[in-house]
């Protein structure tokens, strides 16, 4: 377990460090999640599957003690591919800190009314 490889960047072992991230866990995401999709798309599946990338939660704003990031369920990042969604849209949005997020209307009936709009303190 301490020699693995894990989506956990605390900043300490036995976590991953965040240049592990970038170099090593990120990529290999990246091309595994970029070679699904191609795949379906040249099988003509795409349209008929969706692909969902959620997690519970993103990762604090700030760097921790340790060099690491912690939970941060207050904003994180989710997306999907295929099954008819419409893609390169933003849904939803958050201050570049994070800590506030703002509603921008473009989710129609299942947008969080309760977050501000851009623009507004409420």
């Amino acid at each position: 377990m301490f020699d693995e490889i894990t989506w956990d960047i605390h900043g300490s072992k036995p976590f991953t460090s965040i240049a592990g991230m970038k170099e090593i866990v990120a990529p290999m995401y990246d091309q595994g999640y970029s070679a699904l999709i191609e795949d379906l798309f040249q099988r003509g599946l795409l349209d008929d599957t969706l692909v969902c990338n959620l997690a519970e939660f993103g990762r604090t704003p700030r760097i921790n003690p340790a060099g690491g990031r912690d939970h941060w369920p207050q904003c994180w990042t989710s997306y999907f591919a295929g099954g008819g969604v419409k893609g390169g849209r933003v849904i939803g949005r958050a201050m570049r800190s994070a800590r506030i997020l703002w509603n921008d209307g473009e989710s129609g009936g299942s947008r969080r009314d309760h977050l501000p709009k851009p623009g507004t303190r409420s």
